[in-house]
C-alpha cells in the first residue's frame, strides 16, 4: 500500500469522524435547547385554574362600571390634536382629553405589537409571560426563523394558559367580554381571544401584513382572504356598537382593537384623501370617527357615566406617524418606540381637561380595569402594574417610580423620575443600526429627543441607574414568571 493510498484512508477516516463528531454535537445541543426551552418555560395552569374557581360572581353587578378599551395599532405619540399634532384632525379624541385625563407619560411596555398587547391583558412586563417578539401565523417562514435562532423565549408561541387575563377575571365577576378587532397572542387552541376569557370575537388574529389575512367571528372564519381592508375600522366600529346595544343592560368590557394604522395602510372610501397626513391620515382621521360613534352609543344609552373608556397606542409609528419630539419609532427603545397617547374619560369619576405627567405604563391598565370593578388583584403571581384610578382622580401625585425598557427578552435601559439610562446596545443610528453604541443618560425632561448623552456629566446618576438595571435582571432571572 502506498503512502499516497494510506493518506487518502485517513483524510476519509478524519472526515467521517469530523461528521460524526458535529453531528453528535448538534443533536446534543439541539436536545440540550429542547430540554432547556421545556424547563425554562415553567408553566403552572393549575394555579390560575384553581385562582379562577375561587372568584365568585358580584353581589350586585348592576352596580360595575362597564370599561372599554381603545386601542390603536401604531399610532405616534404627535399624530393627536391633544398631544399638538396639526396635520390630522382629530376632533372627536380631542374632546375626549377636553372630558377627561390626558396622560404626557404613558409608555406601551414595548416597542412592537405581541408583547405590548400581553401587557395590557396580564398586566405584566411581557418577559414574565414569555411574550417578547411579534408572533406570526402557523407555519409562517419568519416563525421557523425566529426559533431557528432561538429568539421566542423558550420557543413559546401563544400566551401561556398559566397567564391569567382581564376578561378571564371580569367575565368571573359577572362581565360580558368582547374583542373586537386585533388579538396578536397567538392562533394555537388554548390561545385564541375565547380559550382567553373573551365572549365574543370578531377580528384578526394577526397584522394586516401577513398573507392570509382573514377576519374570524369566534372559531369560524367570517371573511376569507382575501379580504377589503379598507372596510375593517367600519366593520369593527359597526360591531363594537352592536355589542354595547345588546348588552346595555349589563356589565361589559370591551376591547376594541383596531388594525389600522399599521402598515399596509387602509381607509374606506369616506375617509380617503381628506387629511393632510396622506392615507395615514385618512386612517387616523377615521379611527377618530369611529371614536366618536362609540361614545355617541354610549351617551343614547345613558351609559356615560357608567362607562370608563381609555384611548391608546400599542407602541410607536411605524414607516409614517408623529412620534413628536420624541427620538425613534416602532422596534426601537429609544422614547418615539414606546412613549404613546393615553385619554381616559369617564365622567363623575374622573375629572375633565386634567393633563397628568406621572410615569405609567400599560399594564396599568390591567389593575386600573380591576380595581374600578372592585376586585383585588391575583395574590399568587407578581402584578407589575399599578391602579391609576387614584391618580387620574387627583386622589394621588404619585404612580410608576421606574420603568425597565426591553428589547425583545433583553434588558436594555431603565427610566427613574426624568433620568434614562440605557446599556450599550443597538442604536436607531440609520447608518450603524446593528452596531452597539452607549452607554447612554438622558435628561427626559429637559432632552425628550434623546439628542446629549450627560454620562460624563454625571457619572454617579449613571452608575445608580446601572446597579438598578443590575438588581432588576438579576430579581427577574431569580423568579421569571413572578410566581408567589
Amino acid at each position: 500500500m502506498t503512502s499516497e493510498h494510506s493518506s487518502r484512508i485517513n483524510r476519509r477516516d478524519f472526515l467521517k469522524g469530523a461528521a460524526i463528531t458535529v453531528t453528535a454535537l448538534a443533536a446534543g445541543g439541539f436536545g440540550a435547547r429542547i430540554y432547556r426551552n421545556k424547563v425554562g418555560r415553567n408553566f403552572d395552569p393549575e394555579r390560575t385554574t384553581r385562582l379562577l374557581n375561587d372568584i365568585n360572581p358580584a353581589a350586585n353587578p348592576g352596580e360595575l362600571p362597564n370599561i372599554v378599551l381603545i386601542l390603536v395599532d401604531d399610532l405616534g405619540y404627535g399624530d393627536l390634536g391633544a398631544y399638538g399634532g396639526e396635520v390630522i384632525k382629530t376632533p372627536i379624541i380631542d374632546r375626549m382629553a377636553d372630558e377627561g385625563v390626558l396622560m404626557t407619560n404613558f409608555y406601551a411596555s414595548a416597542p412592537v405589537c405581541t408583547p405590548s398587547r400581553a401587557a395590557i391583558l396580564t398586566g405584566r412586563y411581557p418577559k414574565r409571560s414569555h411574550m417578547t417578539l411579534p408572533l406570526y401565523p402557523k407555519n409562517h417562514p419568519m416563525e421557523y426563523f425566529l426559533k431557528l435562532v432561538d429568539r421566542y423565549q423558550y420557543d413559546v408561541t401563544g400566551i401561556p394558559e398559566d397567564e391569567i387575563t382581564l376578561p378571564e377575571i371580569l367575565g368571573r365577576i359577572g362581565y360580558r367580554t368582547g374583542l373586537i378587532g386585533k388579538w396578536h397572542l397567538g392562533d394555537r387552541a388554548g390561545h385564541t381571544p375565547n380559550d382567553n376569557g373573551f365572549d365574543d370575537f370578531f377580528g384578526v388574529l394577526y397584522s394586516n401584513d401577513v398573507s392570509n389575512f382573514m377576519v374570524w367571528r369566534n372559531d369560524e372564519i367570517e371573511i376569507p382572504a382575501p379580504l377589503t381592508q379598507a372596510n375593517l375600522t367600519q366593520d369593527y366600529t359597526r360591531e363594537a356598537l352592536q355589542f354595547i346595544q345588546e348588552n346595555a343592560d349589563k356589565p361589559f368590557f370591551l376591547y376594541l382593537s383596531h388594525t389600522a394604522v399599521h402598515e399596509p395602510l387602509f381607509a374606506s372610501p369616506d375617509f380617503q384623501g381628506k387629511s393632510d397626513g396622506g392615507l395615514y391620515g385618512d386612517a387616523v382621521q377615521e379611527l377618530d370617527w369611529s371614536t366618536g360613534k362609540i361614545l355617541e352609543r354610549l351617551d343614547e344609552l345613558g351609559l356615560d357615566e357608567k362607562t370608563l373608556v381609555m384611548f391608546t397606542s400599542d407602541n410607536g409609528p411605524w414607516w409614517q406617524g408623529d412620534p413628536g419630539e420624541l427620538r425613534g419609532r416602532k422596534n426601537n427603545i429609544t422614547d418615539g418606540g414606546l412613549k404613546v397617547p393615553f385619554i381616559a374619560r369617564w365622567p363623575g369619576q374622573i375629572p375633565a381637561g386634567i393633563t397628568r405627567n406621572e410615569l405609567s405604563i400599560n399594564f396599568d391598565i390591567f389593575p386600573t380595569c380591576l380595581f374600578s370593578a372592585g376586585i383585588s388583584l391575583p395574590a399568587d403571581r407578581i402584578i407589575d402594574g399599578k391602579n391609576m384610578l387614584p391618580m387620574l382622580r387627583g386622589e394621588s401625585s404619585g404612580h410608576q417610580e421606574r420603568f425597565f425598557y426591553y428589547d425583545g427578552p433583553i434588558l436594555v435601559a431603565v427610566r427613574d423620575n426624568n433620568w434614562k439610562y440605557q446599556r450599550r446596545h443597538m442604536s436607531d443610528n440609520g447608518g450603524y443600526p446593528l452596531f452597539s453604541h452607549g452607554p447612554f443618560l438622558f435628561d427626559l425632561e429637559r432632552d425628550p429627543s434623546e439628542s446629549y448623552n450627560l454620562i460624563e456629566t454625571y457619572p454617579d446618576v449613571a452608575r445608580k441607574l446601572a446597579g438598578m438595571l443590575n438588581e432588576w435582571e438579576t430579581e427577574m432571572n431569580s423568579n421569571l414568571r413572578g410566581w408567589k
